[in-house]
């Protein structure tokens, strides 16, 4: 296979994830392997350069007729920038400022008045700038002005095929001057440069061509999806069923990306709390029958104590008070309003008081371990069992407990899985549901929606970083369906999941196979003979 077959391929990987950005790394491995245009005879090494490098004593296996190989220190010097003070900067000017990754202001004097390459030294380690005329280099970067043996639009190429980037070190990478003298740059002859910038010109042309049709496929596909789930997030009675299906039949040939199907989960979980997705049966006994035995069960709960005395006095209180506001959206029949604490046992926010963090223990669930409808292991912290009994006073979480986030972000929430014990980190709340009376399931689904935050009441506070009043999570309005109703609700929402995982499976495999063939293409390619100038067209 050859570089003809990489191209005549081209669209068979154009949607994998890295494409164009692969392509145009290829395209410059080719220019510095000396594959990208054909070398001529009459073409010879610089003298200077032959010079310089006499000493080097590198082998040079491969390397085209007329190339030479020696470091980077051997053939340039990355100069120090200078700092400039911002009285000395200005919005315009005769002469660019540059920092670590392009202009930053402008100023009346250059520190070099050739044509140089802004190397990023700290920040942005190892990003490339080409300045064509006088330029100011702030002591965040190196400058490089080219020798006389180097087309600077060539070594521009060649600094960026070497990824100095790779080479920053530290929290805030940084690029040692020492670490980039030690890469190797082959040099081709003076003419052969200038044939081989006016190819990559060429070539990287194409590739933001390719990019922009690319871009321009994505485009089409966000506006046809979009279309798809809008007809259904406001549906017409009418035409709801056609839509829907039209919309399954669809949008796994339209999705290419991860997000696209997070749009449907998201549309799939709106559809299932406002009724939309099973018919509603009159047979079922309704939402408010439904609260009332709930109201019951929770009386004769709390009347015993349950969890403890003092919480279950608050729990009563807090239930006294709830109230359902007028003028809210309409539900289908056999729907009613209920806020969350009314749908609950009780609903208990976490101690006010970051937890001491042990080496091991019970596991702290903290906001950044709800994620998505499950708990996750991220930056796990532990406590001991002093901790836990402390911060478990008001009630010790159990299997099948709602855990909600109030910050950062709001509104995540989960089931405790079983088997698992957890103390509740700070930012937490929890709430447990009535044995026999909801769907765990449902309601999760239901705190899943994506207008969730429609429905608090308590509205979040806070200047810098917004969280849930307790209040808001208490008082979050609910729209409870049948019993009957959430379980049929709860059995279609996992079929429509369980389609979108298979998707997303789907786009994995594709992805993962695009990027093989990929690399196939490209490891081949370049074992492959040198461009034409038909080959590149």
């Amino acid at each position: 296979m050859n570089a003809d077959r990489l191209l005549a391929h081209y669209e068979e990987i154009a949607d994998a994830p890295d494409a164009i950005s692969r392509l145009r790394r290829f395209i410059l491995d080719l220019a510095m392997r000396g594959k990208l245009v054909p070398q001529a005879s009459k073409d010879k090494p610089n003298l200077e350069l032959l010079k310089l490098i006499a000493n080097e004593g590198l082998a040079h296996p491969n390397l085209p007729n007329g190339w030479c190989q020696a470091k980077i220190g051997t053939l340039l010097n990355f100069q120090y920038g200078k700092g400039l003070n911002s009285n000395e900067r200005a919005v315009e000017g005769p002469v660019p400022v540059y920092g670590s990754n392009g202009i930053v202001g402008f100023t009346e004097s250059p520190l070099t008045t050739l044509p140089s390459i802004i190397v990023g030294r700290k920040g942005s380690a190892g990003a490339m700038n080409l300045c064509d005329g006088p330029s100011w280099t702030t002591d965040v970067a190196y400058f490089v002005e080219a020798p006389a043996f180097f087309n600077i639009r060539f070594l521009l190429n060649a600094l960026t095929a070497l990824r100095l980037d790779k080479l920053g070190k530290g929290v805030k990478p940084g690029l040692s001057r020492s670490d980039a003298y030690e890469q190797v740059l082959s040099v081709p002859p003076l003419a052969e440069q200038h044939r081989i910038v006016a190819k990559v010109d060429e070539l990287m042309a194409l590739c933001d061509r390719l990019e922009a049709a690319r871009a321009e496929r994505e485009a089409t596909r966000d506006r046809l999806t979009a279309a798809s789930l809008a007809r259904l997030n406001t549906p017409d009675p009418a035409t709801f069923q056609a839509d829907v299906r039209f919309a399954l039949n669809t949008i796994p040939a339209l999705t290419n990306r991860p997000d696209q199907i997070k749009q449907l989960r998201q549309t799939i979980l709106n559809l299932a709390v406002r009724g939309k997705l099973v018919p509603q049966d009159p047979k079922d006994e309704s939402a408010s029958e439904l609260l009332k035995k709930i109201q019951k069960k929770r009386g004769r709960l709390l009347a015993s104590g349950y969890p403890t005395p003092d919480e279950a006095r608050t729990q009563s209180k807090k239930q006294s008070e709830q109230t359902i506001p007028i003028g809210l959206e309409s539900l289908p029949a056999g729907w009613a309003w209920a806020t969350l604490l009314q749908c609950s046992a009780f609903v208990v926010d976490c101690k006010n008081k970051t937890a001491p963090y042990s080496s091991k223990g019970i596991r702290l669930i903290r906001t950044t371990n709800v994620r998505d409808g499950k708990m996750n292991m991220n930056d796990q912290r532990y406590v001991d069992q002093n901790t836990f009994d402390l911060w478990s006073a008001r009630c010790i979480p159990e299997p099948g407990d709602i855990l909600i986030t109030r910050e950062a972000p709001m509104g995540e929430v989960c089931l405790i899985p079983p088997g698992e014990q957890i103390c509740l980190g700070q930012r937490m709340m929890l709430a447990r549901l009535v044995p026999n009376t909801i769907e765990q399931e449902f309601l999760i689904y239901s705190l899943r929606d994506p207008q969730l935050m429609d429905r608090v009441q308590d509205k979040p506070i806070g200047a810098t970083v917004q969280h849930l009043r307790v209040g808001g999570v208490e008082t979050l309005l609910v729209p409870l369906p049948p019993l009957a109703e959430q379980q049929r609700i709860v059995a279609k929402v996992d079929a429509l999941m369980a389609l979108c995982d298979q998707l997303e499976a789907s786009l994995d495999h594709t992805a993962i196979t695009r990027r093989r063939l990929l690399d196939a293409l490209l490891n081949e390619a370049l074992d492959s003979v040198p461009f034409t100038a038909k080959t590149a067209a």
